[in-house]
């Protein structure tokens, strides 16, 4: 029930029509709280607080995923070659438990939620999760000292944590109807132009906004067992071909699961098509009788132990995400001209 009228609230959030309308009276009420939240920070009667190392948030204006988590490994991977260490702090959405972690690669994925595990996993920085992220990124510094730069994973409108720039990530479906939660999609209203020390990256084939930005090179790099996955092997372009030839179930836990979807058809694949709610705990493999092959996403991996799978074949597709280099000169140009205490 609840997985239903999540799906239909995501399809009135696209036009303006008879849900969206009756649900306008929360949204007014919704964006009176924003603006009177947001202006007692820029006021000072609520204190931000500031880290003693930059912080990029990465997230984006509307609620479901919109590409945030592939950006923020595109970040981390960007800010490796330019010389810096970062960390990551999260929220954890989904996680059944409240305390500050410090993200192993074993940690359950109960505990620290998918896309935290999934970024400590395949990011290869320290990732810290937390409610507050004030707290998780001074924990995550006192953990690991040698970090010089925190990635905020969305938090964008959590302003209690000062930031030095911000990177605003749109879809295809841009501000979807136009209007916030819960009549539409938003968050926050879209703005005329960037805020400051901000960049806009469209995860899409075109802009979906009128603001300017770059755009994301979205595809699959291949295809990789899940055992041999989990054991930190790289997807193949090969193994994904030989896929080509089978009948293959095509299961997705995701915000966009049609997304995945078209990317492998665009590949050549023959898919049928298994859907399932974000941030699906796959307590229980519900996949049909006489499934051979299964292809899955990588946050869908983190929760699948290889050894619950039996004989089943089971392939992780990773995703090819890239950002161009204006975009990458332009990121930098935000953040400090040299890394703070570079490693030695």
């Amino acid at each position: 029930m609840a997985d239903a009228w999540a799906q239909r609230l995501q399809q009135a959030w696209l036009r303006r029509g008879v849900l969206a309308w009756a649900l306008l009276p929360l949204a007014a009420l919704y964006g009176l709280l924003w603006r009177l939240r947001t202006t007692l920070y820029r006021r000072g009667v609520l204190a931000t607080q500031r880290l003693d190392v930059p912080v990029l948030v990465v997230g984006n204006l509307v609620a479901g995923g919109a590409g945030k988590t592939p950006t923020v490994l595109a970040v981390l991977e960007l800010l490796r070659r330019r010389g810096w260490q970062p960390g990551v702090v999260s929220r954890g959405y989904g996680r059944r438990a409240d305390a500050l972690i410090d993200v192993q690669p074993d940690t359950p994925v109960m505990q620290c939620g998918d896309e935290p595990l999934l970024l400590r996993l395949r990011g290869g920085s320290p990732v810290s999760v937390g409610r507050d992220r004030v707290a998780a990124a001074r924990s995550l510094r006192q953990r690991h000292p040698e970090v010089n730069i925190v990635v905020c994973d969305d938090g964008l409108q959590h302003l209690r944590l000062a930031r030095d720039a911000q990177v605003l990530v749109f879809d295809e479906r841009g501000g979807g109807n136009g209007w916030l939660l819960p009549a539409g999609p938003l968050r926050e209203p879209v703005p005329e132009q960037p805020p400051a020390r901000s960049l806009v990256l469209y995860n899409a084939a075109a802009p979906s906004t009128p603001l300017p930005g770059s755009l994301a090179r979205r595809q699959l790099s291949g295809a990789v067992a899940l055992a041999d996955w989990w054991r930190g092997a790289r997807a193949r372009p090969p193994l994904l071909d030989a896929l080509r030839d089978r009948n293959v179930l095509a299961v997705a836990g995701v915000a966009r699961p049609q997304r995945f979807f078209a990317m492998l058809r665009a590949h050549g694949l023959r898919i049928t098509e298994h859907p399932l709610p974000d941030h699906h705990d796959y307590a229980r493999l519900d996949w049909p009788t006489g499934t051979t092959d299964v292809v899955l996403t990588e946050k869908d991996a983190v929760k699948i132990d290889p050894g619950r799978v039996g004989t089943l074949r089971v392939w992780v597709a990773a995703l090819d995400f890239g950002i161009d280099p204006d975009f990458e000169s332009a990121l930098m140009a935000l953040l400090p001209g040299a890394p703070v205490f570079p490693p030695n």
